[in-house]
Parts: C-alpha cells; sequence; structure tokens
C-alpha cells in the first residue's frame, strides 16, 4: 500500500501547485524521497503541523511521528546557489596587483608588503574554497539565491574591489615605503608569522591563526558525518574556551593582516567581518546550550576567550 501524503503552502500563503497529495512508493519513505516528488530538494522547508522541521532528509518520515494520510507544510526557500561562488577576491586582488599600471595609471615597483598582503589573501580564499569543497559539512547544501548579493557585497566589494584598491596602489609602492615601517622585516614577518607560516630569508615563522583556523574546521567537520546533519559538542584545540573558536582564529588572522599593512580598508573589512562573525557565534554558542542543556561546558564563551 503506497504512503500518501498531503503537502499544502503555509498557512496564509496561497499557491497554484498546492495542496498536493504524493504517493510514495517506498516502505518506508525518507525525507529525501518525499522531497525528491517535488520541486528542487534544496529549495525545501517541510514541517509538521506541529511546526517541527524535517531537518534530516535520511530520516524516515515515521521518525518525525508523520503517518501515511498526514498532512505537511511546504515552504519554498526560493533559488539556491552554490557555497563555492562568493570567493570574489581570489580574482580581485590578482587584478589590480597584476594590473596597475592599467587601474593606477603608472609604473611603479611593489613594495614587499604589497606582495606579502597579496599572498595572504590568496591563501586564506584559496583555503576558504578548498574547505568549502572538501572540508565543511554545512546543514544545507546550498544557500538562497538572495544571499549571493549580500555575501558578494562583503567578499567582492568590501574584501575584494574596497580592500584591493588602496592596498596596491604606488603611495604603497617599493619607492614611498623604503625605510618606513611597512619595510621593516621585523614588522612584516612579525604580522605574517601571527597569520599563518612565512619562510623568510633566515628562518620559516610559526604556524598559528590560519593554521588554527584550518584545524578548528576540520574538527568541526569531524563531528558531523558527511550526508547527515548530526551536531556534536565540539571539543578540542580553541574548543575548550570558545563555542565558535574558528571565528576566534579568523579574528586573529584579520587583525594581524591589518596590523601587516597599516590599511585602513584592512581595518574596516576587519571590523565588519569580526561584528558578523561574533553575531553569528552568539547565535551558535545559544543553540548549543539550548541543545546539548547540562552536558555543554559552563565556562565556554561563545568566541572571544574569557571575555564573550
Amino acid at each position: 500500500m503506497a504512503f500518501t501524503v498531503t503537502v499544502k503552502p503555509r498557512a496564509g500563503k496561497p499557491s497554484k501547485r498546492f495542496p498536493i497529495t504524493l504517493e510514495l512508493a517506498q516502505a518506508a519513505p525518507t525525507v529525501a524521497n518525499l522531497k525528491q516528488a517535488q520541486v528542487n530538494v534544496h529549495r525545501q522547508r517541510l514541517t509538521t503541523a506541529d511546526r517541527k522541521a524535517l531537518d534530516d532528509d535520511d530520516k524516515p518520515l515515521s521518525d518525525f511521528g508523520v503517518k501515511s494520510g498526514d498532512a505537511l507544510e511546504f515552504k519554498d526557500l526560493g533559488p539556491q546557489v552554490a557555497w563555492k561562488t562568493v570567493f570574489g577576491p581570489l580574482f580581485i586582488h590578482p587584478a589590480f596587483y597584476f594590473g596597475s599600471k592599467l587601474f593606477y595609471r603608472q609604473d611603479f615597483e611593489h613594495s614587499r608588503m604589497q606582495t606579502i598582503a597579496l599572498a595572504l589573501v590568496l591563501a586564506h580564499y584559496a583555503k576558504r574554497e578548498l574547505e568549502t569543497l572538501f572540508v565543511h559539512r554545512f546543514s544545507s547544501a546550498t544557500m538562497p539565491f538572495f544571499n549571493l548579493f549580500k555575501n558578494s557585497g562583503h567578499y567582492w566589494g568590501l574584501s575584494g574591489i574596497l580592500l584591493a584598491v588602496p592596498l596596491y596602489g604606488p603611495w604603497n609602492g617599493a619607492a614611498r615605503v623604503a625605510g618606513t615601517t611597512l619595510d621593516s622585516d621585523s614588522w612584516l614577518y612579525g604580522w605574517t608569522a601571527l597569520w599563518a607560516q612565512f619562510a623568510s630569508l633566515t628562518s620559516p615563522s610559526m604556524r598559528y591563526a590560519e593554521l588554527s583556523n584550518l584545524v578548528t574546521h576540520l574538527n568541526l567537520a569531524s563531528l558531523r558525518p558527511r550526508g547527515t546533519k548530526t551536531r556534536q559538542i565540539p571539543q578540542g584545540y580553541g574548543f575548550n574556551l570558545v563555542s565558535c573558536a574558528n571565528y576566534w582564529f579568523e579574528t586573529v588572522a584579520w587583525v594581524a593582516f591589518t596590523g601587516l599593512t597599516l590599511n585602513w580598508a584592512a581595518g574596516l573589512f576587519t571590523a565588519v567581518a569580526v561584528a558578523q562573525m561574533y553575531v553569528w557565534a552568539l547565535k551558535k554558542h545559544r543553540r548549543y546550550r539550548k541543545e546539548f542543556g547540562s552536558a555543554y561546558p559552563k565556562g565556554r564563551k561563545a568566541m572571544f576567550p574569557f571575555i564573550a
């Protein structure tokens, strides 16, 4: 006997397509089986009559208390795009660095600070892209299409064009910064050592912020088996102090980048990025505490060790 489910739009939202009754051939149909019978699976949010979200595609409908003949509510999340589409700085920064004659209308030799800054930006966003492809376990496989404009404003605009234009100009060129702090070995390699690993002419520096950020992302990925939405309490490096150690180490990395460049645009991007990460960290921190209750470490802060 077929398993039937009636899907209707959320209350108060008329639709030409719904309500619709679906017959699922599987003996114990899953949430994914139900979604595949409708629009793009990534566009759907399904809830029971009492607003319980069907948030794990691999679970049978019966695990959510859904029986044959029940009605579910449907919300169309709109067009979705892949997470890996937002990292524009990988293209924008090289364009302004190597196309300096075109953009700044003059020839000049780039300073070591500018060259190091470009290398760090490319390393950071290449790491982000690789993490998106091979490490992260997103609770949602895509993001809403309209988020692309918001994220593009942040990545392509703020950390892309706004950061690149003042950073790679002739005012930061080799001739202009010669003999200044921005040409000092200790200044350049000190901040870069904090950011990541940079092999100077004398000795390799120690990895810290970016490597630590990668370690925490690998840690988080290990808590969620591939293809699931399972959540566990993060433990280990960085997470013993804060709920979102990945955000903390990324904060350290961008503060180090701002110190390296002494650039107002880098400072602005860092301030905006840290503020946004703190908002996300508070949300995740509250969710962890609500979900895990007394099992969640009481002394752990959201993002800043010992502070908040």
